[in-house]
């Protein structure tokens, strides 16, 4: 079994060398219309993009998602996107801290806040690490230390049955979600990490006490793809068969329409439209990762900066021509959902299934 700071190293290489998005399966915005406005009467330099997310303005809801941390490598690629949020006035949520409860001297690849220091950034932790650790002590640790807004509590069941060094047991997370919710002076968001957010769960976070989700979507990266490409034997063709296991990004936020929950919108998020796509349906924010690793990867800060400037430049134009001014604009545009989206959009309960089945 490899370390946990091995095991980061491996997910980054993976990721930016590997073919690890998902194989069938898509984010199912491309089952969703927004309606073309040939009278705009707007101009493109004019079309607002801003929002505050936790308190600090941003230029666009626009997230570079959790990535990794914790080992020298790690620390230089968050040290280059903190500096890339801060140019472009977008937040950054930072991967899992679990390496500073196993070596806290690891702190390099987390403090950030002198790279950007007006940038929203988000802590984070798994919601199995998260059972056995007080609110006193994440504060302490993991966020007062780096100068955090929030805290993202993440939840990868899928990911960690097929990773070699992974959790079994995922009991009690969702009574250590309503502890923290209640008790931690930080904002907790509970993300996903790649299979998305059913209705169901996002009820029984509400009744939790959760205000925040992050519904990290099927379309993007297939964290089980990344773990079978690091798992061996039975483990392995385990993970084949669940490659594209998950809710699409685009179903899992109009399963979670209506509740009580504000949604960013990560998995599969490649762009403008996307993101434009994401915020009608009702997202707050995005979250893009893979493609800005591959941009970093490719071209440094410089290809960084075009990923992230073309993603935001794609956003005002398709807001443009769908006549929204703004983003509150946007989320009140009507738009059109293709079959396959429709389906998500039916209760999921046998009846309505057998009625839709005419049987």
């Amino acid at each position: 079994m490899k370390t946990l700071f091995q095991r980061k190293d491996d997910h980054i290489r993976i990721c930016a060398d590997e073919q690890v998005g998902f194989r069938t399966r898509s984010t199912l915005f491309q089952d969703v219309d927004l309606i073309h406005n040939a009278l705009p009467e707007l101009s493109l330099d004019r079309i607002d993009t801003g929002i505050t997310l936790f308190g600090k303005r941003l230029a666009a809801p626009l997230l570079i998602a959790s990535m990794s941390g914790g080992t020298p490598e790690a620390a230089r690629l968050n040290e280059a996107l903190a500096r890339a949020a801060q140019r472009h006035r977008i937040g950054l949520a930072l991967g899992s801290q679990s390496a500073l409860l196993a070596d806290p001297p690891r702190r390099d690849g987390f403090m950030l806040r002198k790279q950007a220091p007006d940038a929203l950034l988000l802590g984070n932790i798994g919601a199995v690490r998260a059972r056995g650790l007080s609110a006193e002590r994440i504060e302490a640790e993991l966020l007062a230390p780096f100068e955090l807004d929030a805290l993202c509590i993440h939840l990868n069941p899928a990911q960690e049955l097929i990773q070699p060094e992974g959790d079994r047991d995922f009991g009690g997370c969702l009574d250590a979600i309503e502890r923290l919710a209640a008790s931690l002076p930080h904002p907790i968001i509970v993300k996903e990490t790649g299979c998305g957010i059913s209705r169901n769960v996002g009820i029984r976070l509400v009744d939790a006490g959760v205000r925040w989700v992050d519904v990290s979507g099927a379309g993007g990266t297939s964290w089980v793809g990344v773990e079978t490409l690091r798992s061996e034997g039975d483990a392995a063709s385990i993970g084949e068969s669940l490659w594209d296991w998950g809710i699409p990004t685009a179903a899992s936020l109009v399963q979670l329409s209506g509740l009580e929950l504000r949604t960013i919108a990560t998995g599969g998020m490649s762009s403008g439209l996307d993101v434009a796509k994401a915020i009608a349906l009702g997202a707050h924010a995005v979250g893009v990762a893979r493609p800005l690793l591959k941009a970093f990867v490719r071209g440094g800060e410089a290809g960084l900066d075009r990923a992230i400037g073309k993603l935001i430049q794609g956003l005002r134009m398709v807001m443009l021509l769908a006549g929204a001014s703004d983003l509150d604009a946007l989320r009140r545009l009507p738009w059109i959902p293709g079959p396959n989206l429709r389906a998500w959009m039916e209760p999921d309960t046998p009846a309505a299934l057998r009625a839709r089945l005419g049987i």
